[in-house]
């Protein structure tokens, strides 16, 4: 009788899922994997969609379609559904169905969602960005806000739209902030009658003391001073404490007490909180989570007590284990690809009979743009350091990098033809904005 496949099941197919997904098929296992989602998304230039600078499409590509090598190998199968529920004794996964996937070995790289610090209630009134869905709700809402100050019947009416507030001053909200300065300042510039668009108000709140705080003090400064030349109106030492329909309330710096500003449009993009399936892991296998709800994670990324359950990406609590120490993982792509492949790599180390790594972060640098021929970049160059440089090379640079790291031919081939038809031109071809779905209408009356 033939020995059946060791079982592994991918729960995500973010970048740490994908990895993960691409190392084990070349192996004899048996792997299914669930997300909730069609699409893997390319989130790094998520920002592009909601600033109607790309399409979706140029930043997403059905799973089957990125996988489609790997499905011919035979060994793997992909659910679209959602994971409600893991039974870590058991070793099963209950989905939206209902439906009980057994497993021998699992890795959970279910990635983040929205973290408002205890003030959900926000979300309503300031979207924020982790998903197609989130990105077309911005667009509709930067774009319709011109669209209402143009209809507006009073100056304070009008000054309101023509406000924009992104709250977070990590890359996405500097490059949410920039890009909307060059919608404003040029893309939209000579469209309206009744509005000036270049007199709209970007304005970028941050908590902390800088901008870019993964970055050097030095490279955050340069960041800063981009963007004011760009026309962002940087408010750093601003923590917010109030958002709703009319605008934003926070604790400023400048005047050392409260401050409001009216607008109606506001984009969060200041945290984020780990997917609600961390809880249910620590729920069924007494491991613990961070203050962050991220699941604190052994050295080889499995959980405490638990080797057969691996856990990646901006879910896991990983630390580095490197020559010089121990440091924090960060939660962006890199290290959630370099993630998947290490438990991938663990797990078949342990179907063989041999020990586990501990996992080790190559940190590759940092990368921001903040608008049109402004970027920061910090690139490390083992043993040489970190090379450190900003401006036009450093937006060439992102560019480049951006293209390279997508999936697929015809999404580099697409992001490159537009944008160099927005340099040129500045125009943004994705600016169309589906109507929200209505209630049929009554019938006619007779």
């Amino acid at each position: 009788m033939k020995t059946p496949l060791p079982r592994v099941l991918v729960v995500g197919c973010g970048f740490g899922g994908i990895a993960a997904v691409r190392a084990l098929s070349k192996a004899a296992v048996e792997i299914t994997l669930v997300d909730r989602t069609n699409h893997h998304l390319f989130q790094p230039l998520l920002y592009q969609v909601a600033t109607a600078g790309l399409s979706a499409p140029a930043v997403s590509a059905p799973i089957r379609h990125v996988l489609r090598r790997e499905m011919k190998r035979g060994n793997l199968t992909i659910l679209k559904a959602e994971v409600r529920a893991i039974d870590v004794a058991a070793r099963t996964a209950t989905l939206d169905d209902g439906e009980s996937i057994a497993w021998d070995h699992l890795v959970v790289a279910a990635g983040a969602t929205h973290g408002y610090f205890g003030h959900d209630e926000w979300q309503r009134n300031a979207p924020g960005l982790k998903t197609l869905g989130d990105a077309f709700e911005i667009r509709a809402r930067v774009i319709g806000a011109f669209e209402s100050a143009e209809r507006a019947n009073t100056d304070v009416e009008r000054s309101a739209w023509l406000t924009f507030v992104v709250i977070g001053g990590g890359p996405t909200g500097v490059e949410m902030a920039g890009t909307m300065s060059e919608i404003a300042q040029h893309t939209l510039s000579r469209e309206f009658r009744r509005i000036d668009p270049k007199r709209a108000r970007i304005i970028l709140l941050e908590g902390s003391p800088r901008i870019l705080g993964s970055f050097v003090a030095k490279q955050s400064e340069r960041a800063r001073v981009q963007l004011e030349r760009l026309g962002v109106d940087v408010r750093t030492e601003s923590k917010v404490t109030a958002i709703d329909v009319d605008g934003v309330t926070y604790e400023g710096a400048r005047s050392g007490g409260s401050e409001r500003i009216a607008a109606r449009t506001v984009i969060w993009a200041a945290g984020v909180a780990a997917s609600p399936l961390g809880a249910e892991l620590v729920r069924g296998s007494g491991a613990a989570l961070d203050r962050g709800g991220r699941v604190v994670v052994a050295p080889d990324l499995s959980l405490p007590g638990h080797p057969e359950v691996s856990v990646v990406g901006d879910l896991a609590a990983a630390l580095s284990h490197g020559p010089k120490g121990t440091t924090p993982v960060p939660g962006i792509s890199p290290a959630a690809k370099q993630m998947g492949r290490a438990a991938a790599a663990n797990i078949l180390r342990r179907i063989d009979g041999q020990s586990t790594l501990a996992f080790r972060y190559r940190d590759y640098g940092n990368l921001a743009t903040v608008g049109r021929k402004a970027a920061v970049v910090e690139l490390a160059l083992p043993p040489f350091g970190t090379l450190r440089f900003s401006g036009l090379p450093a937006w060439l640079f992102w560019l480049f990098a951006h293209i390279y790291f997508l999936i697929g031919f015809r999404n580099r081939l697409m992001v490159m033809v537009d944008w160099a038809w927005a340099y040129f031109t500045y125009e943004r071809g994705a600016r169309v904005v589906a109507e929200p779905a209505s209630s049929p209408a009554p019938p006619p009356r007779f």
